[in-house]
């Protein structure tokens, strides 16, 4: 710690310090890139950004904005959302620049260079033309500006050099003096300007990295914080109808990550965590696409604010679990993919099993390894995911769909990472505790894995599932060689009947768009509709309302359905919790029926995991292991 704090301490005084650019010591290539965004100076609805390299002695350099970045395993091109570039030199003329590619600007003359300026525009408002994620947007990888909200991803904002990547960076953000404000990466610095309206927070970063990883926000935001154990966890939460609030979720969140550090014990690679809540409501312009990109000690959420609390906690645990732990993975364990991570020709690891899947089952068996959900919520999670795996290729190599996540035909298998790839963690599981008489995990072998690596030692990637197969087991290493890398589907009912679990019909709760089976709609593109199926027969909530098999639905809640605001409306359905009012207008037989009174639970009859009471004493012993260890 003294040593991390003598150097940022030199860093600020060579920058607060440092001699002009008429000496050698400016060289770009050994200075900090100071930088500035102004949020006091947005002109329609575009954030001026300054970058001030230092001296170059090329005669030409090129400055990038991200293609791909980190978590999104998808094109997002943050160059397309820049306007007004301008190169200038010492004199503040402009310089000559050709702009070959979207992402990519090559200035001539750069020996003259002194700064670039250039106007962002966000993402968030844009993506029904086309933003973040493309047809289907991604919001958690965008950017936002309104006046009461900025949504920092600073990789929207702040772009590198080619030969300038590893340097250094300072960062100031001048915002009104009435905002508050939330950053992973942490201020060193804050000063107002003369007449108090304004403060400008300084920052630092060790390199280009750590402006892509540390997102901030800005803004009328509500922030809590509390402890969890060692870690000091932010909430940062904006509700722009003041709808829900960072405490309204303090109590759950505390919860939830308490029982997320119990269950990773002395796994311990940050001493603060910050979660950013985007609340998006209805109104034009509001961001659509729903979920949250993890960075390694952050992440960022949007979610929809109309949702009750009951709804909103559940989705931020489901979301933020998986968020949370990857501080395990890539965070503590990663390929040199991850480390060296380039954002315009990028290459990908083949252990997206690992990275996503594994973090994903995590996230669901912490909940009832810490007793937070009961055996049967467990079992009901995991046969969604075999459902769920049941739509993509189960023949396919899980490290050549990583490695090639970006091309047909893997990138469309890219959401099976969620389902059979936490699947994965739950066969590997399941056999290191069957191997080793309950006394090494999935988790355990990662604890290994990050003693071995760490935040700043990257492993081979072609050599990870040799270095696995030789730290554990002769059937982990056929597991991994056969439906890891191979394509052999795997049969989940093996793994069931070392725990003592059998398939069987069962009557269980479920939402009012599913039933057993998968959702309970289907859409008619050419005719424009969105009707119910023949699986709302099988759920009883609609049964007993009335609905049938072809009723194309009209209105939701009084809001007209089109397959523009479909995705919104059925998400809103999800989240509807038994007691509350319900509307909903379908169209049977040419003839407009309104169905509306109170929502009562719905359920299904599906295919579940039932604890065999004929198991033997070994069977339930590794269940025992596994399940509460």
């Amino acid at each position: 710690m003294k040593h991390l704090l003598s150097t940022l301490a030199l860093t600020v005084l060579l920058v607060a310090c440092g001699p002009s650019k008429n000496t050698s010591n400016d060289l770009a290539v050994s200075n900090p890139i100071v930088t500035n965004i102004n949020l006091t100076a947005v002109s329609n609805d575009k954030v001026p950004v300054v970058i001030n390299p230092g001296r170059f002695t090329e005669e030409t350099v090129t400055y990038y904005l991200p293609k791909v970045v980190q978590g999104t395993y998808s094109v997002s091109a943050f160059g397309r959302f820049v306007d007004d570039f301008k190169a200038l030199d010492y004199n503040g003329n402009p310089l000559e620049f050709t702009h070959p590619e979207e992402n990519t600007w090559v200035i001539s003359n750069a020996q003259q260079l002194d700064k670039i300026v250039y106007n962002v525009n966000d993402t968030f408002d844009i993506e029904d033309e086309g933003g973040i994620g493309g047809e289907t947007p991604f919001s958690p990888a965008g950017t936002n500006i309104e006046p009461d909200n900025y949504v920092l991803n600073l990789h929207g904002f702040i772009g590198y050099f080619d030969n300038l990547k590893n340097n250094q960076y300072t960062l100031d953000v001048t915002a009104p003096a009435t905002f508050k404000h939330s950053s992973a990466l942490q201020a060193n610095a804050s000063k107002p300007n003369a007449d108090g309206t304004a403060i400008t927070n300084s920052y630092f970063a060790p390199r280009y990295f750590d402006i892509t990883d540390n997102p901030m926000m800005y803004g009328d935001l509500s922030i809590e914080e509390f402890m969890v154990d060692d870690i000091k966890v932010v909430l940062s939460v904006y509700s722009p109808n003041k709808t829900h609030s960072a405490a309204d979720l303090k109590p759950s969140m505390f919860k939830m990550m308490k029982g997320q550090k119990a269950y990773l014990g002395d796994i311990n690679t940050t001493p603060r965590y910050d979660i950013f809540l985007y609340l998006a409501d209805d109104s034009e312009g509001a961001p659509k696409g729903f979920g949250a990109l993890e960075h390694h000690t952050s992440t960022v959420v949007v979610l929809m604010e109309g949702m009750s609390i009951d709804a909103l906690e559940e989705s931020m645990i489901d979301i933020v679990s998986h968020e949370f732990f990857h501080i395990v993975t890539p965070l503590s364990v990663h390929s040199e993919d991850v480390h060296y991570f380039d954002y315009n020709n990028p290459t990908f690891s083949k252990h997206l099993w690992m990275y996503e899947g594994i973090t994903e089952y995590f996230a669901q068996h912490f909940q009832v390894y810490e007793g937070l959900i009961t055996n049967d919520q467990f079992y009901a999670q995991l046969m969604e995911k075999i459902q769920t795996s049941g739509y993509f290729d189960d023949t396919m190599s899980f490290t050549l769909m990583s490695e090639n996540i970006l091309d047909a035909p893997y990138a469309d298998n890219y959401i099976n990472v969620y389902s059979k790839g936490a699947l994965i963690g739950m066969c590997i599981d399941i056999l290191m505790r069957e191997e080793s008489n309950g006394q090494r995990s999935m988790i355990s072998l990662m604890k290994e894995l990050s003693g071995r690596y760490g935040t700043n030692k990257p492993f081979k990637d072609a050599e990870l599932i040799a270095e696995i197969s030789e730290m554990t087991y002769p059937s982990v290493a056929s597991f991994l060689k056969n439906h890891v890398e191979g394509t052999t589907p795997i049969d989940y009912n093996v793994f069931f009947n070392k725990v003592g679990l059998t398939l069987g019909d069962k009557k269980i709760e479920t939402s009012y768009i599913q039933d057993g089976s998968g959702f309970i709609f289907d859409g008619d593109r050419e005719k424009m509709t969105l009707n119910f199926s023949e699986g709302v027969a099988n759920n009883s909530f609609w049964t007993e309302e009335g609905l049938l098999p072809g009723d194309i639905v009209k209105e939701v809640s009084g809001k007209i359905l089109s397959l523009e605001n479909a995705q919104a409306l059925i998400g809103e359905m999800y989240q509807w919790q038994p007691g509350a009012d319900y509307k909903i207008k379908v169209e049977r037989d040419g003839k407009e029926l309104e169905f509306k009174g109170k929502l009562k639970q719905a359920y299904t009859i599906s295919k579940s995991l039932i604890e065999d009471e004929n198991s033997t004493t070994a069977q339930k012993e590794l269940r025992e292991a596994w399940l509460k260890g």
